[in-house]
């Protein structure tokens, strides 16, 4: 069975209008999507001691994603702090990743032989992570990394030599722009780059051609997540694809396409669910424990 390795942030996603907060995190996130649909699955992150981080673990170990190399440190979880307009994530201030950005990720041989267990690894641009990017290349896995929205090329060109797949926000730019953006990835070195512009869909390239996925429209609960669950069920898809002999093979064109349409349907089916993967708690009760 193959097994995927989400390593990087976490964080709890704090509802304030409804006081409740969430499991969160593009890594976690990717890890609990590919749990929730049958991959065996793990994340490696930063914990802090309180009672968010608490929380948090309790649902990983209850899903049976694998968190045996995580580290805990003493301090304040990362947390996100969200409200919702007409359904959809509104961010306001939160902790900047809690404990994960004094104590970020260093890995060291032990961690290192224990990711060369896993067929694909995903990280994001909020993991602190980037020191590490270069080792984790050369474990010859595939990596995949959501850059968000930072796209400024500086950072793109730091980044994209080491990853296999790119994933950008692009809701902020126009579609002749994202697909230049999504060209300069390629340009910098990494294999695929998918540009997500929320209504009115996402572009990919592969360096031949570009492939357009449109939104599917529903009347959204809650729009956090629908991202990483895009994400996950797009990777998974390929992933039977991904490698022939011990290295990266271009994906077949046909493959592509129905990877964006199963991101869409995850993306869409997350859309009707409260948090990223659901799992809330009262603040008051978590704060009790």
């Amino acid at each position: 069975m193959r097994r995927v390795l989400g390593i990087g942030d976490n964080v709890v996603d704090k509802y304030v209008h409804l006081g409740m907060m969430f499991p969160g995190g593009n890594a976690l996130n990717f890890a609990a999507f590919a749990k929730l649909s049958g991959v065996e699955a793990a994340y490696l992150g930063v914990f802090g001691n309180d009672a968010s981080a608490t929380h948090i673990r309790q649902v990983l170990e209850e899903l049976n994603v694998d968190t045996s190399r995580c580290r805990i440190q003493p301090g304040e979880n990362g947390y996100a702090r969200v409200s919702l307009v007409d359904g959809d994530r509104v961010f306001l201030p939160g902790n900047k990743g809690g404990v994960s950005s004094r104590f970020p990720i260093r890995l060291d041989a032990t961690d290192l032989a224990y990711i060369k267990g896993f067929d694909l690894l995903h990280s994001s641009c909020y993991s602190f992570l980037e020191s590490e990017i270069p080792i984790l290349r050369q474990t010859g896995i595939p990596f995949s990394f959501d850059f968000s929205d930072e796209i400024d090329d500086a950072y793109l060109q730091r980044i994209c030599p080491s990853v296999d797949f790119a994933f950008l926000s692009c809701g902020h730019l126009t579609e002749d722009q994202t697909r230049e953006k999504l060209a300069d990835c390629l340009s910098y070195g990494c294999g695929y780059a998918l540009g997500s512009r929320g209504a009115e869909g996402a572009w990919l390239y592969d360096g031949h051609a570009y492939f357009h996925q449109p939104a599917k429209t529903v009347r959204a609960v809650d729009t956090l997540g629908a991202g990483d669950s895009f994400i996950t069920a797009f990777l998974l898809h390929l992933l039977p694809h991904m490698k022939l002999n011990g290295a990266l093979q271009p994906i077949q064109a046909s493959v592509l396409t129905e990877g964006l349409e199963k991101g869409s349907e995850a993306a869409v089916k997350t859309c009707l669910v409260q948090g990223a993967f659901g799992h809330g708690i009262a603040y008051e009760e978590i704060e009790e424990r």
